[in-house]
């Protein structure tokens, strides 16, 4: 028996010999974790005491059982008005069942990235059922819909390029747009004259043209003006991308998206969409040409240095578009109860982006606070009370503008949404909100 120190605590030893003149080192515990100071994260924790002062930090919330519009987060059972599982599918029968089989047959991984050894058949499944559902010629599926966002944008252009943008858009289009360094124009919320102003400043420029938009906006629920940019982006010679992250499983015939949705098919270059909101697994996918998703498979980062798919979940998003076809009836419950949810709120004088006019549009519906503090006091009286509604602040939104987001699904029973909204509303007059 030895005593050693590796700058830590004191610890035993033991060496005991074995053969072939080797020695095992028994050690008497693991390393203590190291806690000490390291002044080279000083700015970290500056900038956390920033957000504690400015009532913005958070802690996560841990979901203990199923993702459901009734489920317990931290111990709690809440109503869960927090969760992008839009249709239920996050837990229906059939899913489970093909995550299961998949399993059972193919392992739980594919032990390598696509381009290498990690292109399974389901895979090929997958993409090929997606590509039919939103009517392309082909797709590639992604790690997640900010990868296939953010991915797409960076490989197609180059500094030479121009990209249009809302000023609203996804943060993964804004990022997409950083890396492949093209010169980025942003046009006013849903502007489409301000959006031709600046194709008309960039029209005689070199280089291609990205004219971009979300198909419906995550933060305020209202819809991107597609056929009108997919309008301007024919007359001017742009590539026309929409992200369909919220629109999928939600607009459109059986949930085909905002480009089903307006009726532009063939009108939109590059559509992006999320296999991790309604269709219940996850991952992102990218439609379009056969020309363009070959492009991808040599270009886009994301796909080329992330493992693919675990099978279960291309299985999972298999069954997935199978139920968007056969139980319809799901969308028409999520917009029942976003309908009557909405009109709730606002008979009962919520700011809901617009006193008279809304603008959200989709099952995403804000209560506008404008204060960071005060929203997050509110979220939190909120769970406490029992309803899971969160709170969204300065950066995801602009200063002035923090809101409480509230998601309705098509499994929320209308007595799960009379207490919701019996509990909103009886917190925010005791907060004196109301």
């Amino acid at each position: 028996m030895r005593f050693t120190r590796n700058n830590g605590p004191l610890r035993a030893t033991s060496t005991l010999p074995v053969r072939q003149g080797f020695s095992i080192l028994l050690m008497s515990s693991a390393p203590a974790p190291t806690t000490a100071f390291r002044p080279q994260l000083a700015h970290l924790t500056a900038q956390l005491d920033e957000f504690r002062a400015r009532g913005t930090h958070f802690r996560l919330r841990v979901l203990d059982d199923e993702q459901a519009a009734v489920c317990h987060y931290d111990g709690r059972q809440v109503i869960n008005l927090a969760s992008n599982n839009y249709l239920g599918l996050c837990n229906h029968p059939k899913l489970r069942e093909a995550a299961i089989a998949a399993t059972r047959k193919y392992g739980v991984g594919s032990g390598a990235v696509r381009t290498i050894a990690g292109t399974m058949r389901i895979h090929m499944e997958l993409e090929e059922k997606i590509a039919a559902f939103k009517n392309v010629e082909a797709c590639v599926v992604f790690q997640s819909g900010f990868a296939a966002n953010a991915g797409t944008v960076s490989s197609i252009l180059g500094k030479d390029d121009f990209i249009l943008s809302d000023e609203l858009n996804h943060a993964s289009i804004i990022d997409g747009a950083r890396l492949s360094r093209a010169k980025i124009k942003v046009f006013r919320h849903k502007d489409v004259a301000h959006a031709e102003e600046l194709l008309l400043e960039v029209q005689h420029e070199p280089g291609r043209k990205l004219l971009i938009t979300d198909g419906v906006f995550s933060m305020d629920g209202d819809i991107g003006p597609v056929a009108a940019l997919a309008v301007l982006a024919e007359e001017y010679g742009a590539i026309m991308m929409v992200d369909d992250a919220h629109a999928s499983g939600v607009l459109g015939r059986n949930g085909r998206g905002s480009i089903d949705h307006f009726q532009v098919h063939g009108k939109v270059d590059i559509q992006v969409g999320t296999l991790s909101k309604a269709i219940g697994a996850l991952g992102g996918y990218v439609c379009g040409s056969r020309d363009l998703i070959d492009f991808l498979y040599h270009r886009a980062r994301p796909f080329l240095f992330s493992t693919s798919h675990p099978p279960s979940v291309a299985a999972t998003c298999i069954a997935a578009f199978d139920l968007l076809e056969s139980e319809p009836e799901r969308i028409d419950r999520l917009w029942a109860n976003t309908i009557y949810f909405k009109q709730q709120l606002a008979n009962a004088g919520f700011d809901i982006g617009g006193r008279t006019t809304p603008k959200s549009e989709t099952p995403i519906t804000p209560i506008i606070l404008g204060d960071g503090r005060a929203t997050m006091d509110f979220s939190r009286a909120l769970f406490e009370a029992g309803v899971m509604a969160t709170s969204i602040a300065f950066p995801t939104v602009p200063e002035g503008k923090a809101r409480i987001r509230t998601i309705m699904t098509s499994e929320h029973t209308r007595a799960q949404i009379d207490q919701a909204l019996e509990t909103i509303t009886a917190v925010a007059k005791k907060s004196g909100i109301l």
